[in-house]
């Protein structure tokens, strides 16, 4: 019996301890789609991060070289050319005879390596300097000045007088030229201070216009009251004294 009864509690102690087991588990089942949204709002908020990023703006366009600027772009790589051609596999060679007597294939792989890191190094430095001087952009408007004075040459009247060289000028007229440009910015700045003032007196001169003609008016309307009290005291002068005296006697009547 007592075996038959221990048998029997822990039974019942099992069915207990299963409950308790799948609620124990339930929790875990409930936190998995937590775990899944918060890995979505993560993911929402990347891509509004990324969305929200702004785009840069677009690159300039590339200026056109001109004629100069293209010979003078021409001309550098030429000489470049020439320079490191001067770098010879004799003249390489003679610098590391050891290695070149015993892997000349190597020592040939440097030195074509070197030729062409030099050559980038210098061609990439060179863009650099035409970029940081703006060569191009100034040889451009060289080759536009040089067109412009040969365009002024052509049209001018053969009996026209010779132009002086620049260096024949006067130090005033260089000073002048050179000057122009600075003045010229600031000349149109004064003169559109001088339109807006010049705006602004016409406006209150039209303003004192119309108050001087209202107080015009004003001195006219006066006028004719003034006349018209003069003309009241010109018609009641006869009987003013007639009036006085009834006014008199009428304070007196009163007074008694």
């Amino acid at each position: 019996m007592a075996a038959t009864s221990q048998a029997q509690a822990q039974a019942r102690a099992s069915q207990s301890d299963t409950p308790m087991e799948n609620d124990g588990a339930a929790p875990e089942s409930q936190d998995t789609p937590a775990d899944g949204d918060n890995n979505n709002n993560n993911n929402n908020n990347n891509g509004d991060a990324r969305t929200s990023t702004p785009q840069p703006p677009p690159p300039a366009p590339p200026i056109v070289p001109g004629p100069r600027a293209t010979r003078f772009q021409e001309l550098y790589a030429q000489s470049l050319k020439r320079t490191l051609a001067k770098l010879k596999w004799d003249n390489f060679a003679a610098c590391y005879p050891t290695v070149a007597s015993k892997a000349e294939p190597v020592l040939k792989q440097v030195q074509t390596q070197m030729a062409e890191k030099l050559a980038e190094k210098c061609e990439r430095e060179f863009e650099s300097i035409l970029i940081a001087r703006q060569v191009v952009p100034k040889l451009n408007d060289l080759e536009s000045l040089v067109a412009d004075a040969t365009h002024r040459r052509i049209s001018s009247a053969p009996d026209a007088p010779k132009p002086t060289p620049p260096h024949l000028l006067p130090a005033k007229d260089i000073l002048s030229a050179h000057l122009a440009p600075s003045l010229a910015s600031h000349q149109s700045l004064l003169n559109a201070k001088l339109q807006t003032a010049q705006s602004h007196n016409a406006i209150l001169y039209e303003q004192i216009r119309s108050q001087r003609a209202e107080i015009e008016a004003l001195l006219g309307s006066l006028e004719a009251a003034v006349g018209d009290v003069r003309s009241a005291n010109a018609a009641l002068a006869p009987v003013v004294d007639q009036l006085a005296a009834e006014a008199r006697d009428v304070d007196k009547a009163v007074s008694e």
